[in-house]
């Protein structure tokens, strides 16, 4: 049987989660990111993906649950950057 994750662990997720809505929150759309990265060699197609992947990273984390699939992992942990990221990322790549 899994065992729950610990304090440091749910701790550990929800830093990663930030390093998505960093990258959604970079850019306000593709010709921004193109001048943030100007080495890159992606095309908007690959850009909106890029976004809608970290958009379905958010969403998964937030569902997260205990072992028993029903009780959110999550406490007091405040999903307002994450929520307004997702909420952003769906409109960049739509």
């Amino acid at each position: 049987m899994e065992e729950e994750r610990t304090s440091e662990e749910i701790a550990a997720i929800f830093a990663a989660a930030g390093y998505s809505v960093t990258l959604i929150n970079a850019d306000a759309n593709f010709a921004a990111f193109q001048t943030a990265n100007p080495t890159s060699s992606d095309s908007e197609t690959e850009w909106k993906a890029m976004i809608e992947r970290n958009v379905k990273h958010l969403e998964i984390i937030k569902a997260y649950t205990k072992t028993d699939e029903t009780t959110s992992i999550w406490t007091s942990e405040d999903f307002s950057a994450i929520d307004n990221a997702i909420t952003k990322g769906k409109t960049l790549y739509s």
